[in-house]
């Protein structure tokens, strides 16, 4: 019988360092919002001849556009993002652009004003917040029966806080490097996240309730720990078989979901993880009292290395 449990401090652990790096990259690049966001133009660009990123770079910015951020997709096109351009403006930097590099074709063209923008990230906010009070009453309300049923919704909450860091710190990482940008996308991306990993994790506390009603007498701790292997086999196969149609989108459709592709395969990953390794073990630990507990181990874990 494996004691995932048992290990539950080296879950915290590992957590704790992963979401630390995730919060040193958002202070350190922050997030780089789309133009769904903070208002601007996106310009979709493909040139017949090659042309290097370095190179566009360097003409836009002689044409009076040094803050722009480019990205090449997997097809050869160039991602313009600019501030906000008029149809005139469009023309001009197009005729430009084709006087420098040559003929081009416009695949893609989108604009945001500042106000729409701001109304987006209102509307995506409140998404989030809302996703997340109607999961912590639909789980509390779920096993009203259980000793403590708002400790079910709350552990599970702070998972669903977990996969939403984790998410959050690589994307920062990749805007850092990548210059990788925040849309409507990764929203979308963020809230299948949030449906996903709250099912996964019902699911074991559900069998948690079904053992617990089986054995009275036992003891919490080897209960959860019972129910966590009974159901660690159906959640690695449903984590894999999702990973798998996930990752056949991303190579068949391409760059235009790539933000909620990339988004889907952290929060699976960072999903299954928490589900089986965080919330699980916070209602044991909640029930133990062992909140205190953690600071006093990691000397101890400290020395154990040694």
């Amino acid at each position: 019988m494996f004691d995932i449990i048992g290990k539950r401090f080296w879950f915290f652990l590992i957590s704790g360092l992963v979401i630390l790096v995730g919060i040193i990259s958002l202070l350190t690049f922050g997030l780089k919002p789309g133009i769904e966001f903070s208002s601007g133009s996106l310009l979709t660009v493909d040139f017949e001849q090659e042309v290097a990123q370095s190179e566009l770079k360097q003409a836009l910015a002689e044409l009076g556009y040094p803050d722009v951020i480019i990205q090449r997709t997997g097809a050869g096109d160039f991602l313009i993002r600019t501030h906000e351009l008029t149809s005139e403006d469009k023309a001009q930097l197009e005729e430009a652009l084709e006087a420098r590099f040559g003929k081009l074709t416009e695949p893609e063209f989108s604009s945001v004003s500042p106000m729409i923008a701001g109304e987006t990230v209102r509307t995506a906010a409140i998404a989030v917040v809302v996703a997340a009070v109607g999961i912590l009453l639909y789980v509390t309300w779920a096993f009203r029966r259980m000793p403590k049923p708002f400790r079910y919704g709350a552990c599970a909450i702070i998972a669903l806080a977990h996969d939403a860091m984790v998410a959050l710190g690589v994307f920062s990482i990749l805007g850092g490097i990548l210059n990788w940008q925040i849309n409507l996308m990764f929203i979308t991306g963020i809230l299948a996240v949030i449906g996903y990993s709250v099912n996964n994790t019902v699911v074991i506390f559900d069998r948690i309730r079904e053992n617990l009603g089986q054995e009275e007498r036992a003891d919490f701790e080897t209960v959860v720990n019972n129910s966590l292997v009974e159901t660690l086999g159906r959640s690695i196969n449903t984590s894999l078989t999702t990973l798998v149609v996930v990752l056949a989108l991303l190579l068949f459709v391409g760059v235009s979901i790539q933000n909620f592709v990339v988004v889907m395969i952290i929060g699976i990953i960072a999903g299954t993880f928490s589900s089986v390794c965080i919330a699980p073990t916070l209602l044991v630990v909640w029930d133990k009292g062992e909140w205190g507990r953690f600071i006093q181990w990691l000397p101890v874990a400290a020395r154990a290395k040694k």
